[in-house]
């Protein structure tokens, strides 16, 4: 009986850390476009990446690109990536999907959300405010593509990388 108890293992979830892996802000066509009376257009991405860091230790990243453009000029380019170091144990394969795919995303979000107003609004821009992700369609949607690429013959075995970099 000790040793069944000894191979099944508690379920753990708990975050490590969160941090501010990477931003950066590019305004390729100042001080001229800033000049420029007409409205910018406002184009967002957003992406998620999770890896393996050490045994049952994992990094998820989501990315927030933000992209405005008077006419076909950049205004401003602003990328940041958030990332989370999270301990998960003692769950299913699908399980850890899930959380790295949804869970984990959910939690290092409005962390994202808060860096990428102030990064713009410190550039001198009013804050752009990123709305709710439903990371759990996200997670739908790749993988319904990821069924139609196996069916079509193109599917390569692992999950694409979400992110725009």
């Amino acid at each position: 009986m000790a040793d069944a108890t000894q191979d099944s293992q508690e379920p753990v979830f708990s975050i490590q850390r969160v941090y501010l892996k990477e931003a950066s802000l590019e305004q390729p066509n100042s001080p001229a476009i800033l000049l420029e009376q007409e409205q910018p257009g406002v184009e967002i991405q957003i992406g998620v990446e999770g890896a393996q860091i050490a045994d049952g230790v994992f990094e998820v990243g989501v990315t927030g690109t933000v992209h405005t453009k008077v006419k076909e000029r950049t205004l401003f380019l602003a990328e940041v990536k958030q990332a989370g170091i999270f301990e998960i144990r003692g769950l299913t394969q699908e399980q850890v999907a899930h959380a790295l795919e949804v869970a984990c995303p959910q939690i290092v979000f409005p962390y994202l959300r808060g860096n990428v107003a102030d990064l713009i609004q410190r550039a001198g821009f009013p804050p752009v405010h990123l709305g709710e992700i439903n990371f759990q369609g996200m997670q739908e949607q790749r993988r319904e593509e990821e069924a139609k690429g196996a069916n079509n013959g193109t599917g390569n075995g692992h999950a694409p990388d979400a992110a725009n970099e």
